[in-house]
C-alpha cells in the first residue's frame, strides 16, 4: 500500500498546494499592485519620453523599463516579499535578471504589436500585461526565494 508520504513530490502536486495556500494568493494581490503602480510609473515615463523628449519609442521603452523596475523592486522588497528578504544587493541582482529577461520579453511583443499597427501607447501597455506572470513566477521563486 502506497501512502500518501510515499509519492513522488511532482511538479503537478507542489503547483496544486501552491494554488490552495491562501499566502500565495496574497503575495499575487500585493505583487499586483506594486505591478499596477510600476505600470503608471512605466507609461507615464514611457509617455513623457515619447511625446516631450521626442525619444523613438524603443529608447522610451527601456527609459521607462529602468525606472519602473527600480520602483518595483523597492516596494516588492518593503511590502511584498518583506519576510523573505536577504542580502539587498544579491536579491536586487536577482530581481534585476528576471525584470530584464521580462523586458526582452516585453520588447518583442512591443515591436510586434506597432508592427501589427497598434498605437505605441496601446501597444505597450498590452506588452506589460502579458508579461506580468512570468515576472511574478520568476521574481516569487528566484528573486526573493528563501
Amino acid at each position: 500500500m502506497t501512502t500518501h508520504s510515499d509519492r513522488p513530490d511532482t511538479v503537478g502536486s507542489r503547483a496544486g498546494r501552491a494554488l490552495r495556500a491562501r499566502h500565495n494568493w496574497i503575495q499575487l494581490a500585493k505583487f499586483s499592485t506594486v505591478g499596477g503602480s510600476g505600470y503608471i510609473v512605466n507609461l507615464a515615463v514611457y509617455a513623457f519620453a515619447l511625446d516631450v523628449l521626442g525619444l523613438k519609442y524603443y529608447v522610451a521603452a527601456t527609459i521607462s523599463f529602468l525606472v519602473a523596475v527600480v520602483n518595483n523592486y523597492l516596494w516588492n522588497r518593503a511590502w511584498t516579499f518583506r519576510d523573505q528578504r536577504g542580502h539587498f544587493g544579491y536579491q536586487g541582482l536577482r530581481f534585476f535578471v528576471v525584470s530584464t529577461t521580462v523586458y526582452a520579453a516585453n520588447i518583442l511583443l512591443l515591436l510586434a504589436l506597432v508592427a501589427l499597427g497598434l498605437g505605441e501607447i496601446v501597444s505597450q501597455a498590452c506588452a506589460i500585461v502579458l508579461v506580468t506572470p512570468i515576472n511574478f513566477i520568476g521574481n516569487k521563486l528566484w528573486s526573493f526565494r528563501t
